[in-house]
């Protein structure tokens, strides 16, 4: 999580929402990782998950991932989810949980917890996640 907490304030650095991300195989053995670039590469799909994803489905030469870990320092949206879910990576790991979210996940049951071989944790270093985000969006209002 501390690599993915650096490039999340690597993003900052380039006034990117602060979101870092950090692939690792079944050994734990780093993969790929990024940071959102929306901004970068004028694109609304480039958040880090699925930057890092790519990259990793590219490097690989497959497009499952499975028994991988995703490390994230915030909580997935629903298009990073539903990537998630495709390639099969089966432990998710977030910092911050994300507002946004809130009301949508309450009316859903969550797919990671409802399946068994799947790890959907948050708050880890949340505190400091969430410290990063705040302070970029009250920057840019």
């Amino acid at each position: 999580m501390k690599f993915a907490i650096e490039l999340a304030e690597r993003a900052e650095n380039y006034n990117e929402v602060p979101v870092g991300c950090v692939l690792a195989d079944h050994n734990q053995k780093l993969v790929s990782y990024a940071n959102n670039s929306m901004i970068e590469n004028n694109d609304p799909t480039c958040h880090a998950e699925i930057v890092a994803i790519r990259s990793a489905c590219r490097k690989l030469k497959t497009t499952k991932l499975l028994n991988f870990s995703i490390y994230i320092t915030l909580e997935p949206c629903q298009m990073c989810e539903a990537l998630i879910i495709n390639v099969g990576i089966k432990n998710v790991y977030f910092g911050a949980y994300s507002e946004s979210l809130k009301n949508y996940k309450k009316k859903l049951k969550n797919y990671f917890l409802s399946r068994k071989g799947y790890n959907f944790l948050g708050g880890f270093e949340e505190r400091r996640c969430s410290k990063l985000l705040t302070k970029s969006f009250r920057k840019r209002r």
